[in-house]
């Protein structure tokens, strides 16, 4: 099966329709698939759910896709880099389904297992838990809280090989691996693309078996939050 594209568009064709689920990875600006969320942002598909720990913030990332209003609702578990998110949330223009970060991360991870919902106590008296059932095991109270399976994953690897194997890179490896396999369909972006039988098989993330569709993208290297100490004369 030929998984190599030689464009975001390309990648994308015939994957995205109106109201779907996306499932995104990364933490911030780190580990995002940028190249194709940018290329999401010139179609003119609309109403997307999008599953991810942040949106970005206003002018990269997820933050394209608030720009353009094509995401309806929001999956998060961390808002609060983004001015354009709260405004949207705030003026009731955006839906936002808070979930626990290590939720989240559970929830993506159980979809792409097959696991469709389990118990935490994380959320257990919070407005998390408001709707959803609640189960006492050993005298403690626990949340129900379902897996998720995405219409579409991208995700952003460091290495990924001809047959998709891939490949994070240190803080780069937070949520991409959970939502590689929890899409129907995943997409992937890399910074470089190897030959099958060069990476160790040891070192392998997420294998290729969870990817359909991989491209080597040009990356933008961005600081979230850049934050200065005053000089003092000595």
């Amino acid at each position: 099966m030929k998984k190599i594209y030689k464009s975001a568009a390309s990648a994308l064709d015939g994957l995205l329709f109106d109201g779907m689920l996306i499932a995104a990875g990364g933490f911030g600006l780190c580990g995002i698939p940028e190249n194709l969320i940018e290329e999401i942002s010139k179609t003119k598909i609309k109403d997307l759910t999008v599953a991810s720990n942040n949106a970005g913030v206003d002018d990269f990332g997820l933050g394209q896709l608030l720009a353009t209003r094509q995401i309806k609702k929001m999956i998060s578990s961390y808002v609060g880099e983004n001015a354009e998110f709260m405004r949207q949330y705030l003026a009731g223009e955006l839906e936002l389904e808070f979930t626990p970060q290590g939720t989240l991360a559970e929830r993506m991870r159980a979809g792409g297992a097959g696991i469709p919902g389990f118990y935490t106590k994380t959320g257990v008296g919070t407005t998390v838990a408001e709707g959803k059932e609640h189960k006492v095991f050993n005298d403690q109270t626990y949340i129900l809280e379902l897996g998720m399976m995405a219409d579409l994953s991208i995700v952003k690897a460091w290495k990924g090989d001809e047959q998709g194997n891939l490949v994070y890179r240190k803080t780069a490896r937070n949520f991409n691996p959970n939502a590689a396999t929890c899409g129907r369909i995943c997409v992937a972006e890399v910074e470089e693309i190897v030959s099958i039988g060069t990476l160790d098989p040891d070192e392998i993330h997420t294998p290729g078996i969870f990817v359909n569709r991989i491209i080597k993208g040009d990356h933008e290297k961005r600081i979230e939050n850049l934050t200065l100490s005053s000089s003092k004369e000595v």
